[in-house]
């Protein structure tokens, strides 16, 4: 490739980083003189390559916003870990995420020099994913980016959102944060309808549009804390307290804020507060805790407790098995 071509990519390269470039960094990146730099601009500009001019004490050039470059220019290493990242997306979302970073996969591949290609698709082919791949979801992009944008911005919104109950309703909700958590995402933030910070599911909400007028986020308020609470304290058909003699933090690796909220009961002890469909899986965890305990609520839990206790009793008293 003749040297002022690859150099007029070298610009443009550099440009696609994003912000304002004074002439006089583009002709220290690019080892020319600044009048040089004004001709390689002029060269891509006759490509119809939206360079702007940005005049004044900081000027310099940079490409338009949201302009889109056909030739993706990424080095080997970059477009490799973009498709290893779209490929572990598409086995991860939903149907309507997969699409998307399917056809951003195809055009990348497109590219690619044909030895890169014949090695990724290899991978590809090979390659096993531990975590199951999720059914689809119905949330579309542009409502994510949506409540996202009004929260930055303080901004109230009007959600239609469809409950799990399957009841459609529409409130006013200031969006205090969106988190994202175990491949969802969710909204939370204060709601008119219940006068209550509230957390939303981001694929339930079927419509969104942005209010006039701002609003100011609680002190402190931390947005993905108060969605792993309101997880943990969701309905379920039992409700769980149990007495905890031990630290917190080693409460918590046994039961994550997702699972159960904590609340310190003095001289040692901790309450864990736990909303469950089920309460088999909860004598294992305490039993892995291995610290003293009471159980307030259900009485079932001792039941349950009890018997785990002596199968284990069982097993460890059972005769060797012979080899």
């Amino acid at each position: 490739m003749p040297r002022p071509i690859a150099r007029v990519l070298a610009l443009l390269e550099v440009l696609q980083r994003g912000g304002t470039w004074t002439v006089a960094d583009l002709a220290g990146r690019l080892e020319v003189d600044e009048r040089t730099v004004r001709r390689y601009v002029g060269h891509l500009l006759d490509l119809d390559i939206p360079v702007r001019s940005v005049r004044g004490r900081y000027g310099g050039y940079r490409l338009a916003p949201g302009y889109r470059l056909p030739p993706l220019m990424l080095t080997d290493d970059e477009a490799l870990a973009v498709l290893l990242g779209l490929a572990v997306s598409r086995r991860a979302e939903g149907d309507g995420t997969a699409a998307a970073a399917e056809s951003a996969a195809a055009k990348i591949r497109r590219v690619l020099p044909e030895s890169l290609g014949r090695r990724l698709a290899a991978l590809l082919e090979v390659a096993e994913f531990t975590s199951p791949t999720r059914p689809a979801l119905s949330a579309e992009a542009r409502v994510l980016l949506t409540v996202a944008e009004a929260a930055r911005d303080r901004r109230p919104v009007e959600l239609a959102y469809v409950a799990a109950h399957g009841n459609p309703s529409t409130r006013e909700v200031h969006p205090y944060g969106v988190v994202a958590h175990s491949r969802r995402w969710y909204l939370t933030g204060f709601d008119s309808a219940s006068g209550q910070v509230r957390t939303f599911r981001v694929d339930r909400i079927t419509g969104v549009g942005v209010r006039t007028g701002t609003f100011d986020v609680p002190a402190g308020f931390d947005p993905a804390r108060q969605v792993l609470a309101a997880l943990a304290e969701a309905p379920h058909r039992h409700r769980v307290s149990v007495r905890i003699q031990a630290a917190p933090e080693r409460i918590r690796a046994v039961f994550p804020p997702s699972v159960a909220v904590l609340d310190e009961d003095g001289d040692g002890w901790v309450r864990a507060r736990i909303r469950a469909e089920r309460l088999d899986w909860i004598p294992a965890l305490l039993a892995a805790l291995d610290r003293p305990f009471v159980i307030e609520e259900p009485d079932a839990l001792g039941d349950l407790v009890r018997d785990l206790a002596g199968r284990l009793a069982g097993y460890a008293d059972a005769p060797a098995a012979k080899q």
